[in-house]
């Protein structure tokens, strides 16, 4: 066996589980959806990344807002989101069931879920703080976003 390998208590230093019952709803929120923490330093011991679940109400409109200098990666388990993203959220596209989406560092971006029920998205973050810079009210979200469906 290896050095490491004794030196090493696995049983302490390796695999955990986190279950539903032990994720941490104390994290930075954004208007229009809840996370919660599934991996972090606190829960699992990680060093480099975070996870977590979030949920977006049906009808929601969550307000601009990146997550600093952190990358993130989203699952969405179910539901159907339009991601916005760019200065003047410029840009769009459509995330459903079984899509991977893609958020770089520092992206003003904002999540719409324009369908009859919640989405649940997993979410991976390089970083261990949970990063959440607002950039607007939702209520001006939200007036941007009529106006934008209503062709105004």
């Amino acid at each position: 066996m290896s050095t490491d390998q004794h030196q090493h208590n696995w049983q302490e230093d390796g695999v955990r589980v986190i279950r539903p019952e032990q994720f941490d709803a104390n994290t930075p929120q954004t208007r229009g959806m809840q996370r919660v923490a599934a991996v972090s330093k606190q829960l699992a011991g990680s060093k480099g990344i975070w996870a977590g679940v979030t949920t977006v109400e049906k009808s929601a409109t969550t307000a601009k807002h990146h997550h600093g200098d952190q990358e993130t990666v989203i699952y969405v388990k179910s539901g159907n989101i339009k991601m916005r993203w760019g200065n003047d959220l410029e840009f769009e596209e459509n995330a459903g069931a079984g899509d991977f989406v893609y958020v770089p560092p520092f992206v003003p971006h904002q999540e719409i879920n324009g369908g009859n029920e919640q989405s649940i998205w997993i979410i991976v973050r390089t970083g261990q703080e949970p990063i959440v810079v607002n950039l607007e009210a939702v209520n001006d979200a939200q007036q941007k976003v009529d106006d934008h469906l209503h062709g105004f």
